[in-house]
Parts: structure tokens; C-alpha cells; sequence
């Protein structure tokens, strides 16, 4: 008897301050893996080395690293050869840097779409994150075979290494849902994003070591949840002590970051349409 009845959706705009609908989400799965595999296929599209950039571009940048800071400037690195201090530094900020720089604009790149369909405009920011995961994924390869030629072999920490893993995500989503948010209304967030990320790279321990930091500074430099990530990553994969006063700090902020970001994003998304 209800064959001939048509469902009705009705979306209405968000009230006030509300949480993410995971329920949501979860209901436009098929759309948010067509967004990812789409992305993957693009970065690629018409390129002779295909996904050898991957390990190229992250290569490159640790050699230009290794020569300058580690030759020439003759920075201190605690005992660490700078090629491998280097290499397990740059691959995890390589990634937390081109996923935050693609979640900020987002909404910008994707902003065609927007306005034709009704979908979780979370999906957008989030998009990036998990595409970037293939190059990544790739680029462990160059870590993996620094340390074979170091002679470096895995310990009991590498069980922490997911966990890092898993915080080196939340970095860019946080940054995303802020910038994305951000950058709808105040065009001038994609020009400064750029420089910032830039500057990002000197305030965590990429090119020198955390312990050269001063100690009456490093709590407020621990805040910095991207030194978290990287002190986290040297220590599961080198087998060094775990430096959790670097990574307690910096997970903290990040959870609270993520959590600000994404109520601030959904309270801007009932007018992402009408001001992009």
C-alpha cells in the first residue's frame, strides 16, 4: 500500500552550537570513498614517475637537510647519523604539511560542488587526510631502507608507533576544520596558510633536536602537538626513550584542538554555501 508514497528528506540548517553526526557520516560512506580514490587517481594523472614522487619529493628535501644542517651547520643531533634523524623527521612532516595545506582549502577547491548538492561538508576537509595516507604509506619504504643501512633494528617501542601514526592524522584534521572553516570568510587565511606551514617546520624538532630546546621553555614548546609527533616517531623507531613529557602536552591540545575545530566548523556550515 505504501508503494506509491515517496520519502521525503528535509534538511534543515544547524541551531546553535551542535556536535558532528557520525550517524551522517556514516551514511554518505560511498561518497567519501569516491572523493578519496578520486584524489589518489588525480595526484598521479599523466605523470611519468607516478607514485616514485612520493619517495623522490620526501628524498630530496632530506638530502638538501642532511648537507646544509648536518655538514655544513654541524647541528647536534644526540648521537643520531643526521641522515637518519633527518629522514624519520621529514617523511611524518612531509605528510602533516601537504594533508594540512589541501584540508584548509578544501572548501575553497571543492567549492563548485557545494552549492548543487546537499552532503556532509565535513567530508571536504577530511578528504585530504586520508588521500595523503597512500603517499605516506610509500614513503615509509625511504625509512625502512635508512635504517637497514644504519643497521638500526625495531624494538618493543615500535608498538607505539600506530599511536603516532594516529596523532600525525589528527594534526592536519584539526588545522583543516580550523582553516577550511576559516577560509570561507577571510580569503586572506590561503595566502598566510602557506607561510605558516613553512614557519611550522622550525618550531618542531625536524632539523634539530628537542633537548637543544631550553628547559625552562619546553613545556610551552611541548603545547606544539607536531613536536609530539616527531619526538613520538624517532622514539618507536629508533628505540629511544619515549620523551612523553614532548608527547602528553602536544595530544592534549591536538584532542581539544579537533574538538573546537569541529564544533566551530559545523557552526559555520549552515552559511558555507551562501558566503563561498
Amino acid at each position: 500500500m505504501n508503494a506509491g508514497k515517496e520519502q521525503v528528506s528535509i534538511i534543515r540548517p544547524p541551531r546553535g552550537w551542535e556536535l558532528i553526526n557520525l550517524r551522517e557520516l556514516l551514511e554518505y560512506r560511498d561518497l567519501f570513498y569516491f572523493l578519496v580514490w578520486k584524489d589518489i587517481k588525480a595526484m598521479y594523472a599523466q605523470t611519468i614517475l607516478g607514485f616514485g614522487w612520493a619517495i623522490l619529493q620526501p628524498l630530496i628535501q632530506i638530502l638538501i637537510f642532511t648537507i646544509i644542517f648536518g655538514k655544513v651547520a654541524k647541528i647536534p643531533t644526540d648521537g643520531i647519523p643526521y641522515f637518519l634523524f633527518a629522514t624519520v623527521a621529514i617523511i611524518p612532516w612531509t605528510y602533516m604539511s601537504t594533508s594540512m595545506s589541501l584540508s584548509g582549502l578544501s572548501l575553497i577547491t571543492g567549492q563548485n560542488m557545494l552549492g548543487k548538492v546537499y552532503f556532509p561538508r565535513l567530508i571536504y576537509p577530511v578528504t585530504p587526510v586520508l588521500t595523503k595516507l597512500v603517499d605516506f604509506g610509500i614513503s615509509l619504504l625511504i625509512i625502512v631502507a635508512v635504517m637497514v643501512y644504519y643497521q638500526v633494528a625495531p624494538t618493543m617501542q615500535l608498538l607505539y608507533l600506530p599511536l603516532f601514526i594516529l596523532m600525525m592524522m589528527c594534526v592536519p584534521m584539526m588545522a583543516g576544520l580550523w582553516l577550511s572553516s576559516l577560509s570561507i570568510r577571510f580569503r586572506d587565511v590561503r595566502f598566510a596558510m602557506q607561510f605558516v606551514i613553512r614557519m611550522l617546520m622550525y618550531s618542531a624538532p625536524i632539523v634539530y633536536t628537542a633537548s637543544s630546546i631550553p628547559e625552562t621553555y619546553r613545556f610551552f614548546y611541548s603545547l606544539n602537538p607536531i613536536v609530539g609527533v616527531i619526538e613520538g616517531f624517532r622514539a618507536s623507531l629508533l628505540g629511544l626513550p619515549m620523551p612523553w613529557e614532548y608527547i602528553v602536552p602536544g595530544l592534549v591540545v591536538c584532542i581539544i584542538g579537533m574538538v573546537g575545530g569541529a564544533l566551530y566548523f559545523k557552526r559555520m556550515e549552515r552559511v558555507i554555501v551562501d558566503v563561498i
